[in-house]
């Protein structure tokens, strides 16, 4: 066994040390009462705790003032004290004592000064000194005894108090969920008409502009990729770059102290203040969370909080050999979901962000990795049994990524049915369609009504799929329509990064062109995919940026790039294809068709299926239709009679009903509508060759029962039924039972 101390705090007054009293072991971190703080950390190796209290300044080599209280309180491996002269804006840490003996995954160096896990606010960043490792560069089984204190951040006593006033959660139910997900920092960093202090902060996203611009969207719900404190990653360090995304946890309570316009003590409050805003305006705020692997990386990584409090505990070690780590994410280690503190430290962190910053739900990063118990994904794990049974968690906004990087990791359709999911499939399948991929259309049908394939067996309904195009990893919409090839040169990897097969089209030119036909077309593609995302049966989930027409010159990895690459440029808006996304997300929130709760079921509403897919001469579509590998377009009529819904009175909600037409071929085609059963005259609501007709200074254009209409290559339309079917009025030719042939692609359940 091997001990590594560390010199003597620079200000420890042992002939007078801080008042202390016996404290509690709950609530775990630091908890000021109004009175006193309460301080309580678990470890169940560690044979010694010291309370580092740090001074407010540090001097040019970045020390400060320390005095270091013995904890002598051990109750079921909790230590606690509590202090009464401490008060918020107190910075502390933790000195763990006890073995090291790194072979045996014991990694106990009280030279390193280590952030508490439940801290809630937190000062400074790593700076990536060697003192941040545990072992000495030169020999890795020896330990490194250069004082951390410095070069690490710290932990700061925070002040509970808010003035919440009349907040409230805007409860928006899930089938009326929009979802625009969006980056803290890289949302207003750029916008200039946010007074510059408060670009790219929480108060940023706060200030009347950016809530303005949510709201003419239509957007629902803002999922805020990582907030948690997180950190930037050595090797990025190294090449002057920074980890953007912020996926790379260092402490699950607080709130990112560089997305703060005030000083570190007053982050919470800020962020409270930005939800306080956004609820006020009727936006929901999502947290994209990292709980399935920390910042401090493999065995080779630096010593922070985690790995020098409890590694065994924290962590899964590599059975036989608990030096090394389990790594189902890709960064080096997994956290141990088998370890009932490691699932108390999520769930507290979880219901923290509910209870006290009033959150309204949660994405989880790898959420595959959450499952794992053993070494498979288990949807049973003891993790989602404690979200079903929790009485907060349970109520709020749960969506899932659903996969890892481990064996079997792949688990999209296989999450509880409380929850949603990140629907890769849908994703893939509507590029696909879009760039003329043969044999699409059977996929196509389930992934545009929500697939049921996936979710209805397990009694989950269509919004168990969130639904979306283009996502933070990967292109941006005005990317995918303009580059065959990723463009990553910039993360320094030698364009070795990121995905390569990205299922996108340059529609004959790599990059920027100055051909209008080609620019034109890239257009409508963007204005294909925006309509057919928001128009699916699921929730939508729109990229942020995308909207504006945002580019990351090709790059579909920015992880790294915390500039102008990733922030978005308020200077340079499309707003036409603004308008139109704005337009169809109206569009989507004034029917309800478009936002089912349930099911299509094929069956008939008042003589007419709930549903219908049709070929081009008008007719119905057959079994030998769907396999069809050279089709590439199909019509979809969706009965606005179907719903099966009431309002909060009782009253059944009734709809228009639509046809649309997806014609993802490279010719133009003559499409005939269906026959009068289906309806007698139809209008044009929505047009991607001509996104101006509808709008008040276009109007719509008729179009009666098996009249043909030209559709233009590449293009979508909506059209509205304005007159009945003559089946209604006649009743010898509808109302008797027909057989079910196209509610869905064949060979599945009904979509």
């Amino acid at each position: 066994m091997t001990t590594a101390d560390p010199p003597a705090a620079a200000t420890a007054d042992p002939q007078s040390p801080p008042r202390q009293w016996v404290g509690t072991p709950y609530p775990l971190g630091a908890t000021y009462d109004g009175a006193s703080t309460n301080f309580s950390i678990f470890s169940s190796a560690a044979e010694g705790v010291e309370l580092c209290l740090l001074g407010d300044t540090a001097d040019e080599q970045g020390r400060r003032d320390e005095i270091r209280i013995e904890i002598t309180e051990v109750d079921g491996h909790i230590w606690h004290t509590q202090l009464p002269d401490v008060r918020p804006g107190q910075r502390y840490g933790y000195r763990m004592h006890g073995p090291w003996e790194p072979d045996d995954g014991l990694w106990f160096n009280s030279s390193k000064l280590l952030l508490d896990p439940y801290a809630k606010a937190i000062e400074d960043e790593v700076d990536w000194a060697p003192a941040c490792f545990g072992y000495d560069f030169d020999d890795p089984d020896q330990p490194n005894s250069d004082d951390s204190a410095p070069h690490v951040p710290l932990a700061i006593v925070s002040d509970p108090y808010f003035d919440w006033g009349n907040d409230r959660a805007p409860l928006v139910p899930r089938h009326e969920t929009v979802i625009y997900e969006t980056h803290v920092r890289g949302f207003t960093k750029r916008h200039p008409e946010i007074p510059e202090e408060l670009r790219g902060t929480y108060a940023g996203i706060a200030h009347p502009v950016a809530i303005d611009h949510l709201v003419g969207l239509g957007v629902t719900s803002l999922e805020l990729m990582p907030v948690h404190q997180f950190i930037h990653d050595h090797h990025l360090h190294t090449k002057g770059l920074r980890n953007y995304w912020g996926y790379n946890s260092v402490a699950f309570l607080a709130p990112h102290n560089l997305y703060s316009s005030r000083d570190p003590l007053g982050t919470p409050q800020e962020f409270k203040t930005m939800v306080k805003a956004l609820h006020a305006a009727g936006i929901e705020v999502i947290l994209d969370v990292v709980y399935n692997h920390t910042a401090e990386g493999n065995d080779l990584g630096p010593t922070l909080s985690w790995r020098g409090i409890d590694n065994h505990a924290y962590y899964r070690l590599m059975d036989g050999d608990p030096r090394h780590y389990l790594d189902f994410t890709g960064t080096g280690n997994s956290m141990n979901m088998r370890q009932p503190h490691v699932l108390q430290l999520i769930m507290d962190s979880l219901r923290y962000w509910v209870l006290e910053m009033h959150v309204d739900g949660f994405r989880f990063d790898l959420a595959s990795a959450l499952a794992r118990e053993l070494y498979e994904v288990d949807r049973l794990s003891a993790f989602f049994d404690l979200v079903q049974q929790d009485p907060i968690i349970s109520q709020v906004k749960l969506i899932a990524e659903p996969w890892d990087v481990g064996e079997g990791g792949y688990q999209v359709g296989n999450f509880p049915p409380h929850w949603s999911e990140w629907n890769g499939q849908y994703r893939d399948t509507i590029r696909d369609f879009w760039r003329g991929e043969p044999s699409t259309l059977a996929e196509f049908g389930y992934r545009f009504t929500g697939s049921s394939d996936l979710y209805e067996a397990d009694t989950r309904k269509p919004t168990a799929s969130i639904n979306f195009v283009t996502a933070h990893d990967g292109f941006t919409m005005a990317d995918l329509v303009a580059y065959n090839e990723k463009h990553n040169e910039a993360n320094g990897e030698d364009n070795r990064d990121g995905e390569s097969h990205n299922r996108s089209w340059n529609h004959g030119v790599e990059g920027p062109t100055d051909d209008p036909e080609i620019d034109e077309l890239r257009r409508r593609q963007r204005r294909n995919l925006m309509a057919t995302l928001v128009l699916s049966q699921g929730i939508p989930m729109i990229l942020g940026g995308d909207e504006i027409g945002r580019t990351q010159g090709g790059n579909n990895n920015a992880y790294c790039q915390d500039n102008e690459v990733s922030w978005y440029d308020w200077d340079d808006v499309d707003t036409e294809f603004l308008e139109w996304t704005s337009r169809l997300v109206a569009f989507r929130a004034a029917h309800p068709v478009f936002r089912r709760r349930r099911w299509f079921q094929g069956r008939r509403i008042r003589g007419i299926e709930d549903m219908a897919w049709f070929r081009p001469d008008g007719e119905e579509m057959s079994d030998v239709d769907w396999d069809t590998g050279h089709a590439r377009s199909v019509g979809v009529f969706v009965n606005g009679e179907s719903i099966q819904a009431t309002d909060m009175y009782g009253a059944r909600i009734l709809d228009d009903t639509f046809f649309l037409i997806l014609n993802a071929s490279d010719l133009d085609l003559d499409w005939q509508l269906p026959g009068d059963r289906w309806g007698a005259r139809w209008i044009i609501d929505l047009d991607t060759e001509d996104p101006g007709v509808g709008t008040n200074d276009r109007p719509s254009i008729g179009v009666e029962a098996g009249g043909t209409l030209t559709v233009t290559s590449r293009s979508l339309l909506v059209l509205r039924r304005t007159a009945r079917t003559l089946s209604e009025s006649h009743p010898a030719v509808g109302g008797g039972a027909s057989a079910d042939t196209s509610a869905a692609p064949p060979r599945r359940s009904s979509a």
